[in-house]
């Protein structure tokens, strides 16, 4: 049996509600000697709080619930990383759900799991919920934020990165390094994928505005894993005509590094290769790859001072080029 108030009551002579008070951490109607002694001896019986129980009579939670797509990308610990540091700022606690890979099941339960108990919001970690699933989540009454994905209703709260602008800055960072046949591998652009079609739609904007004709076999679709950057770069391989790529992820960008490795294809003096996202896995391989830099842990950090603050808005954080080892200059002129 868990120890109770009642139990540590009886053990000192204090009353309930002055036992109550004390564990509560209210101030007034009881000695700095009083609370010594009731704070001592509930450690010594083993008492623990019932969070739960006190959310419930005070109608107040300091839980943010953290929904996590189970993605085939390596970018949540970062985010992750974000609301943690938040959390522990705004004395805050923080549970973690996984909700799958797109799907609508276990996007039902993680949901359910959630809004069962008391909680102060949501944060959902690049989870594209299912309607029927977005449904229970806005008429849940419950503050939510979907962090490192946007839509295109703004009623969603979110905070990302402007992914048309990725786009749009990768291919005009290889354009400037003289490169004019630009792959795009590994991303989703089906109807229903928002970030990949904002993402291609930015590159097919820097193309057009250099005047480069694009081809269709540069496009090679994916879901952002290390397998569809594999496949990619064997597509890429039967028709050699491209000599950059921009990855669609970190994981992507590994899988056509590695295959470029089993072909004996030299990245980058055959092949340059930009990554998206810039997480530390570009600084483990050889050569490190150079990519387009996210930034994870503001995304985390900003969407949970939002949900806090109950803050209705949406942000986007910033991106940057980071310039590594694996994208060759063909500005270069030889001699």
């Amino acid at each position: 049996m868990s120890v109770t108030i009642k139990d540590i009551a009886k053990e000192t002579g204090f009353s309930v509600a002055t036992v109550s008070r004390v564990l509560s951490d209210k101030t007034g109607f009881f000695s700095q000697q009083t609370a010594a002694i009731i704070n001592e001896t509930a450690a010594k019986l083993g008492y623990k709080k019932n969070m739960a129980a006190t959310e419930l009579v005070t109608q107040k939670s300091n839980v943010v619930a953290v929904i996590v797509n189970s993605t085939k990308t390596n970018f949540s610990d970062q985010i992750i990383n974000g609301i943690q540091k938040k959390a522990d700022e705004a004395e805050k606690r923080v549970i973690i759900l996984y909700a799958g890979d797109r799907d609508e099941r276990s996007q039902r339960i993680a949901l359910s799991t959630a809004l069962e108990r008391p909680i102060l919001g949501i944060l959902l970690l690049s989870v594209d919920l299912f309607p029927s699933n977005l449904a229970i989540l806005t008429s849940s009454n419950i503050p939510f934020y979907f962090i490192s994905i946007s839509f295109k209703d703004n009623m969603l709260n979110y905070i990302a990165s402007d992914d048309q602008e990725i786009g749009y800055q990768a291919t005009n960072y290889l354009i400037s390094q003289g490169h004019k046949n630009i792959g795009i591998a590994g991303l989703n652009i089906e109807n229903s994928a928002h970030t990949g079609a904002l993402r291609f739609k930015g590159y097919q904007k820097a193309l057009r505005e250099a005047g480069i004709v694009f081809k269709s076999d540069w496009l090679q679709t994916g879901d952002y894993s290390y397998e569809s950057g594999v496949t990619a770069l064997q597509n890429y391989y039967l028709k050699k005509d491209i000599t950059a790529v921009i990855a669609a992820s970190d994981l992507v960008g590994i899988g056509i590094l590695n295959e470029c490795n089993r072909l004996k294809i030299n990245v980058p003096a055959e092949l340059s290769i930009l990554t998206t996202d810039g997480t530390s896995l570009c600084e483990l391989v050889r050569p490190q790859l150079s990519s387009i830099t996210q930034d994870f842990y503001r995304m985390g950090y900003l969407g949970t001072t939002y949900l806090i603050n109950n803050t209705q808005n949406n942000a986007y954080t910033n991106i940057a080029i980071s310039q590594r080892q694996s994208v060759k200059s063909l500005n270069k002129i030889e001699h």
